[in-house]
């Protein structure tokens, strides 16, 4: 156990997350994703649903400010037009934990692209459909704060 980082962060999380650069993207994604077949690098989070390792990935990783979504989601029907209850909640817990980060629905074949394309995909046990959001790292500034 260490202090202050959530549990449920594994060593092999914490390897990945210490080990992506400012730009890479890390996929967490549900049930459902063909996460095996996609993966450059995969971490496994077996019982584990995408919010609660969203929540906790946040905690430590700095967002990408240089961009302008740095937060991105699946949606409903892989349409961005449409959104679920999971969406909803997804939304309401970025902007509570990433203030000023709008998270960017987007449509089945761009998100698959990021996906596949991502730096780490965490694979999830999350039953909800269209549950798959992706984050962009950014960095640390020299007086060891976000920037």
């Amino acid at each position: 156990m260490l202090i202050g980082i959530p549990a449920i962060l594994g060593p092999d999380l914490l390897f990945t997350l210490r080990s992506m650069g400012h730009g890479d993207e890390i996929a967490l994604v549900d049930a459902n994703y063909p996460a095996q077949e996609h993966a450059r690098r995969l971490v496994r989070a077996d019982g584990h649903g995408v919010m609660a390792i969203l929540e906790a990935i946040l905690t430590v990783m700095p967002l990408d400010r240089a961009v302008p979504n740095a937060i991105l989601r699946a949606s409903l029907n892989n349409d961005p037009a449409q959104s679920n209850a999971f969406h909803q909640d997804l939304d309401a817990a970025c902007a509570r934990l990433a203030p000023g980060f709008a998270v960017k629905p987007l449509a089945g074949t761009d998100l698959y692209t990021r996906i596949r394309a991502a730096h780490t995909i965490i694979a999830t046990t999350e039953p909800a459909l269209f549950a798959n959001v992706i984050l962009r790292k950014g960095v640390i500034g020299a007086d060891g704060r976000a920037a």
